[in-house]
């Protein structure tokens, strides 16, 4: 699995920055990575500890990049551009500069300026402290309306090769609603990918198909539907108990002829307290490496780390940088082209003396007069819309004319 990962690093080498640099776990990984030459670590933090704490540890790290946040000479250039994307909201010069001296800040600003082109962090403090920073920089990529989270779980087959599994949202929401869960199941979904599985998407629940009853039981079920909808081509059920998700023989029993049940390898938890839970039995207890928890839905690479992390995983952990750039460079390209066509579209209606936005709620309701119900307005209709449905309902009702 990460073999692939490799040689697609080795064909085009990235840099990735480490905001803990003295931590002895991403010293190790550190280490690693210098004797592959296929991806440079940057190491933040106070250049005498690092040496120090590699020294004691025993770790090469000669060819690491390191930078002192409180030495770094273009701080008056990274607290501008700081500045520059939070003055709304209320920050100054002066604070912007004392928090890019923070690490996880300071991290985050090195790939927004485009020095790094992915971060790792996290294996000493809480995901909100790298979630945070990459919320309010990086931001979120166009059509997405959360950050979500995905563990990848590998351990060893019996049968040779290795078993992968992905879960998700197991870091960062806390009460996911139906919408924001099918959101998480396509992103999981396409993390999945880069690992080289073919998804098999469960919701999870304590019924299976109308076994139990209750809101739990029917947030996962209308989860499962509009995942669905928002991605036919992905194979999803739900909701779904567990043991039908991946035993084959309680599957026959409990929902027969179900394309995912039995086989299950992607799994949505119906919060964080089991997404949480359950990946951690199953890496303590069931022998996975558990690698995350990588996030989905920002506009670069920044992935965070679980405290309980080790070197290994730490490593391991960096080998997928270059396949989600890549895919952020295609959404970007993607998200570009369509703004581009909504703009366009949009501009032909006003210049035939339309508006817009009755003409987008006058082709909805069309389709749909119920839509509208559950909206105060036109306006509020339309900010409910995805970008795909926007631009579906512009050009039919251009066309329409």
């Amino acid at each position: 699995m990460f073999g692939k990962l490799i040689n697609i690093l080795k064909e085009n080498p990235k840099k990735i920055v480490f905001t803990e640099g003295s931590d002895p776990r991403i010293l190790e990984a550190a280490s690693r990575l210098l004797a592959s030459t296929f991806l440079s670590p940057i190491l933040v933090g106070n250049k005498d500890e690092i040496a120090k704490a590699a020294e004691e540890s025993a770790f090469n790290i000669r060819g690491a990049e390191i930078i002192d946040p409180m030495e770094y000479e273009g701080i008056d250039e990274m607290a501008e551009c700081l500045y520059e994307l939070r003055k709304n909201k209320g920050m100054t010069l002066e604070k912007a500069k004392a928090t890019c001296q923070q690490a996880n800040y300071f991290g985050t600003m090195l790939v927004k300026m485009g020095k790094a082109d992915a971060l790792l962090g996290g294996a000493t403090y809480s995901t909100a402290d790298t979630v945070r920073p990459a919320l309010q920089i990086i931001k979120t990529k166009p059509g997405k309306n959360i950050v979500a989270s995905c563990f990848i779980l590998v351990r060893e087959s019996a049968t040779g090769g290795n078993t992968v599994l992905a879960m998700g949202d197991c870091a960062i929401n806390i009460k996911p609603n139906e919408g924001e869960l099918a959101e998480i199941a396509i992103d999981c979904a396409e993390c999945a990918k880069i690992f080289g599985i073919d998804p098999k998407i469960a919701f999870l629940s304590y019924s299976t198909y109308g076994s139990g009853a209750g809101e739990d039981v029917d947030k996962m079920r209308n989860a499962a539907q509009k995942a669905k909808d928002l991605a036919p081509d992905l194979l999803i059920a739900g909701e779904m108990q567990f043991d039908a998700a991946v035993s084959p023989r309680v599957a026959r029993t409990k929902c027969p002829g179900d394309p995912v049940a039995g086989s299950a390898n992607t799994f949505i938890f119906p919060d964080i307290n089991a997404g949480n839970i359950g990946y951690k039995i199953a890496q303590r207890l069931g022998g996975f490496d558990a690698y995350g928890p990588i996030m989905l839905g920002l506009n670069a690479p920044i992935n965070d780390l679980s405290r309980g992390c080790n070197a290994s995983e730490v490593y391991s952990m960096a080998l997928p940088m270059e396949e989600f750039t890549r895919k952020f460079n295609v959404a970007q390209e993607k998200d570009a082209e369509i703004r581009h066509i909504l703009t366009t579209v949009y501009a032909a209606l006003e210049d035939k003396g339309y508006n817009p936005i009755n003409q987008i709620v006058g082709y909805i309701l069309s389709e749909d007069p119920t839509y509208i119900t559950n909206h105060n307005s036109a306006r509020t209709l339309i900010r409910k819309l995805d970008r795909d449905e926007l631009l579906q309902a512009l050009v039919r009702s251009y066309l329409g004319k």
